[in-house]
C-alpha cells in the first residue's frame, strides 16, 4: 500500500522537499526568539539599559520575520504537495477504472468507489499536508525546546521529563482506544454514500411511490450509525486538551515555585524563568501535535488501503501480445461456451471434464451462459428472446469480450475474440446496453461518443436509421440542444433511440442491441428493425428483447432458458419445434401479455 501511495507524490517531490526545510528554518527562528526574550529581560529591563531593550528588540523582530517569510513558504509548498498529491491519487484511480472490465467494477460498488474519490482523499491529502509540516514541526520544537531548557538550568528541565511521562502515558491510552474506532467510520461513509446515491439517481421512483417517508428513515439511520460512531471518537478525542492542560497548568505550578526558589538563590535570573514558561508551553504543544500525526494517520491508513485496492486492481480483460487490429467480418461462433459471475470456486479445466470428475464448487444452476455452441452468419439478424435472467444479455455482452468467457471460446470474423485488440473489437462489435446512458453535453456531442469526428450529416443519417431525427428536429435548437445529466430531459424511448444511433456511428461489422427498444412504441420499433434490415444488410444484428414482435422478423431466433439454447430457428420453425417459444408468442399475441417467464 505504502509503496502504491509513495509512487504518486512523483510530480510533487520538489514541494514535499521544501517544505520540511522552510518549517525547519521557522521553527529555529521561533525557537531562538524567547531565548533573545531573556535577554531583554534580564540586560535591559532589569539593567535599566534601553539601549540593549532596543538592540534584542531587533534581533526579535528580525528572527520574527525570518519565521514569518519561512512560515509562508512553507505553507505555499505545502499545499501544492498535499493538493498535487490527492490530484494524482484520483487521476491514478480515474484512469484504472477506465481499464475496468464489468467483473472488475462488480468488485466496487458506485457508493464506494465516490467515497475513495472523495473522502478518503480527502483524509490522506490532510494527513500528508499535516505529515509534511506538522510531522516535522512538533519533532523539533520538542528535541529544540528541550535542549534550550536543558542549556538554560538542567535541574528545573527535570520538570519536563516527568510532565512528558505522564502526558504521553494518557495520550496513549486516549489513542489505542480511537484507532479501532476510526477504522469502522469509512464503512458507514460507504452506506451513507450508497443510500444518498441510490435515492438521488432514483428519485422519481422515490416520487412515483410515495416512499419519501421511508428513504428518510433508511438516510436517518444511516446518518445516526456515522454520527454515533464519530461522537464515541470525538468524545475520546476531546480527552486530549483538558488532560494536556492539566499537565501545562501542573508544570507552570511547579516552574514558580521552584524558579523562585532559583532566582533567590542566584541559580536563575527573571529572563531565564520566563523564556522556560514559554518552552513548556512548546514542548507540551509537540507532543500533543504528535498525537494527532498519530490519529491521523491511523485514519488515513484505512482510506490509503482503500485507494491502493482500486489504482492496484488489475484489469481482468486486457489486450493480448500481439492482438489482431482488424475483423473480417461479422460471423459469430460460439463454441461450447459456459460463463458464471461466480468466481470463489474453481472452474473445471477441460481434462476434469474428460474424466467425469468435478473439480469445482461451481454447478450448472452457477452458469448464467451453459454450453451455448451455435453458428451466426455475417449480416444475418438473429433475436434473442428468453425469460427474466435466461442470460440473454450476458451472452451478448460475451460477444463484445464485456466478460471474458468461462469455458469454451467465441469468434467474431472467425478469430477468437480474446485475440483481438480490444478498441478494435468493440469498435467492430457496436453493443446497445439494456441501461440507457446519456452524458451531459448537446445531442450532437452525445452521437459523436460514437464516432468523434463524425460530421453532422453523418449524426442525421445514423439518427433517421434510429427513428430519432423526428424528435431532435423538433428540439428547440435541433442537434445542439442540451442534454441534461442522465438525458433528464428526453423520454425513455427517445434516449434509447439516441443510443442506438451513437452504435451505429461506429459503423460496426456486428451491432448487439440489448432490449434497446423496450421503451418505444411497436411501430417505432418495426420502423427501425425495418431501417436496420434495409439499409445496413452487411451488418449482424443481435437483438435481445422481451417483445416476440421485436425479433420475430429476424433471420433466426435463439430461445434462451437457464443459460441454456432450447432452439435456434425461424419464427415459423420455432412456432411448430419450440414449446417455450410458441407460448410466448401466444401469451404476448392473444392475451396482450408481457412474457416474463414461461410455465
Amino acid at each position: 500500500m505504502l509503496k502504491t501511495l509513495l509512487k504518486q507524490i512523483g510530480s510533487v517531490k520538489t514541494a514535499s522537499i521544501l517544505t520540511p526545510i522552510f518549517i525547519a528554518l521557522e521553527v529555529v527562528m521561533g525557537v531562538l526568539i524567547p531565548y533573545v526574550t531573556s535577554w531583554i529581560i534580564d540586560e535591559g529591563i532589569a539593567k535599566g539599559d534601553i539601549g540593549n531593550v532596543y538592540k534584542y528588540g531587533g534581533i526579535m523582530l528580525v528572527l520574527a520575520a525570518f519565521s514569518m517569510t519561512f512560515g509562508i513558504l512553507a505553507g505555499r509548498f505545502s499545499a501544492m504537495a498535499s493538493s498535487g498529491f490527492a490530484r494524482n491519487l484520483r487521476d491514478a484511480m480515474f484512469r484504472n477504472i477506465q481499464t475496468f472490465s464489468f467483473s472488475n467494477i462488480d468488485k466496487f460498488s458506485s457508493s464506494g468507489l465516490v467515497t475513495r474519490m472523495t473522502t478518503d482523499v480527502n483524509n490522506l491529502q490532510n494527513a500528508f499536508q499535516m505529515l509534511l509540516r506538522v510531522s516535522v514541526r512538533a519533532p523539533l520544537n520538542l528535541v529544540f525546546s528541550i535542549f534550550m531548557c536543558v542549556f538554560i538550568n538542567t535541574q528545573m528541565s527535570l520538570i519536563f521529563v516527568i510532565a512528558l511521562a505522564i502526558l504521553g502515558t494518557a495520550l496513549f491510552l486516549i489513542i489505542s482506544r480511537t484507532v479501532k474506532l476510526f477504522t469502522q467510520v469509512f464503512k458507514k461513509y460507504d452506506d451513507l454514500n450508497n443510500v444518498v446515491q441510490e435515492n438521488v439517481s432514483a428519485i422519481r421512483v422515490v416520487k412515483a411511490f410515495v416512499r419519501e417517508d421511508y428513504e428518510n428513515k433508511k438516510f436517518s439511520k444511516a446518518a445516526r450509525a456515522l454520527y454515533s460512531l464519530f461522537v464515541r471518537t470525538e468524545s475520546l478525542m476531546a480527552l486530549n486538551h483538558p488532560v494536556m492542560m492539566v499537565v501545562v497548568y501542573g508544570c507552570i505550578i511547579s516552574l514558580s515555585w521552584f524558579g523562585a526558589k532559583h532566582i533567590v538563590g542566584g541559580d536563575l535570573t527573571t529572563g531565564q524563568l520566563t523564556s522556560l514558561f514559554t518552552y513548556v508551553m512548546t514542548i507540551l504543544s509537540a507532543l500533543m501535535m504528535l498525537s494527532m500525526i498519530f490519529v491521523q494517520l491511523t485514519m488515513s491508513a484505512a482510506s490509503g488501503k482503500r485507494i491502493a485496492e482500486v489504482i492496484n486492481e488489475k484489469a481482468d480483460i486486457v489486450n493480448p501480445a500481439n492482438p489482431v487490429m482488424s475483423v473480417p467480418d461479422g460471423s459469430i461462433d460460439f463454441d461450447h461456451v459456459r460463463f458464471t459471475y461466480n468466481k470463489t470456486g474453481a472452474l473445471p479445466t477441460p481434462a476434469t471434464l474428460m474424466a467425469g470428475q468435478s473439480a469445482a464448487t461451481i454447478t450448472d444452476c452457477d452458469y448464467a451462459v451453459n454450453d451455448v455452441t451455435l453458428h451466426i452468419g455475417s449480416g444475418e439478424t438473429v433475436g434473442i428472446i428468453g425469460g427474466t435472467g435466461c442470460g440473454k444479455s450476458t451472452l451478448a455482452m460475451l460477444i463484445s469480450r464485456m466478460y471474458d468467457v468461462s469455458q469454451g471460446s467465441i469468434k467474431v470474423g472467425g478469430v477468437d475474440v480474446r485475440d483481438y485488440d480490444l478498441e478494435t473489437l468493440r469498435d467492430n462489435v457496436s453493443m446497445v446496453l439494456q441501461k440507457n446512458v446519456l452524458f451531459s453535453g448537446t445531442v450532437l456531442d452525445n452521437l459523436r461518443w460514437g464516432k468523434s469526428d463524425a460530421s453532422l450529416e453523418e449524426c442525421k443519417r445514423a439518427c433517421k436509421l434510429a427513428c430519432a431525427d423526428e424528435f431532435i428536429e423538433e428540439m428547440p435548437d435541433g442537434y445542439d440542444t442540451v442534454i441534461e445529466q442522465g438525458g433528464a430531459n428526453v423520454s425513455g424511448g427517445q434516449k434509447q433511440r439516441l443510443c442506438i444511433a451513437r452504435a451505429l456511428l461506429k459503423n460496426p461489422k456486428v451491432l448487439v442491441l440489448d432490449d434497446s427498444t423496450s421503451a418505444c412504441d411497436t411501430a417505432t420499433d418495426a420502423r427501425i428493425s425495418k431501417s436496420l434490415r434495409d439499409y445496413m444488410p452487411e451488418v449482424t444484428k443481435i437483438i435481445v428483447a422481451q417483445r416476440v414482435h421485436s425479433v420475430m422478423n429476424a433471420n433466426r431466433i435463439i430461445v434462451m432458458e437457464s443459460g441454456r439454447v432450447t432452439g435456434f430457428d425461424t419464427h415459423d420453425n420455432l412456432l411448430k419445434t419450440n414449446e417455450i417459444y410458441r407460448e410466448i408468442y401466444n401469451i404476448q399475441t392473444q392475451d396482450s401479455g408481457d412474457f416474463d417467464k414461461p410455465k
